[in-house]
């Protein structure tokens, strides 16, 4: 990976605005990653490609990652990006909506990233249990929606983002089969693993 490429992308994305992976959020998911490489990565909401190219480092020998991403002009960026990161060989892109593109895949993957419309974290939570090893790890980004979630909020444009965000949170502390944490990095992180 060129470490000078992603310094540079990370800069671009910030100016331009582009919601990518918070310092301490990915600090938390490399901490997991390092102690345990994974062969295969699913991440749900590709950006540009910065969290995809941070994660390759942590890939075991021969390992790669799936991104999914809808947005023409961020699949573009992303792609010149994982060339210019010299990780192209190790990402493979999905162009289009990952409601569509999830129910098409049938791989199992030792790390779901899930980083995409927060009104549709339910059905990818879904599909990424489908998919999840028996070792697999899950983790959600943005889980808390800017204290939203937590709080009384229900400004109308939000409430649909929320209330889904609301049933994740439910669906994976409640479900038997999970061991769930939530933690308030970045814009709050869920952490799912299989219980063995």
């Amino acid at each position: 990976m060129n470490r000078e490429e992603l310094k540079l992308i990370k800069e671009k994305a910030l100016e331009d605005h582009i919601p990518i992976i918070m310092d301490d959020t990915l600090e938390v998911i490399e901490k997991t990653l390092s102690n345990n490489k994974p062969k295969r990565i699913l991440e749900i909401g590709a950006a540009v490609g910065y969290s995809a190219i941070c994660f390759t480092e942590y890939l075991a020998e021969g390992g790669t990652i799936e991104t999914i991403e809808r947005d023409e002009e961020r699949i573009a960026e992303a792609k010149v990006n994982f060339k210019r990161a010299e990780v192209a060989d190790k990402v493979i892109l999905h162009e289009g909506d990952a409601v569509e593109i999830l129910p098409t895949l049938n791989s199992k993957f030792d790390m779901v990233f899930i980083d995409a419309a927060k009104g549709k974290y339910p059905f990818f939570l879904k599909e990424a249990l489908r998919m999840l090893n028996d070792d697999g790890i899950i983790f959600a980004d943005n889980i808390l929606y800017k204290g939203y979630v937590m709080s009384d909020y229900n400004k109308h444009k939000q409430r649909t983002a929320v209330r889904n965000l609301r049933e994740y949170i439910k669906e994976t502390t409640e479900n038997p089969n999970l061991e769930t944490e939530i933690l308030e990095v970045g814009d709050g992180l869920a952490i799912s693993r299989l219980k063995k």
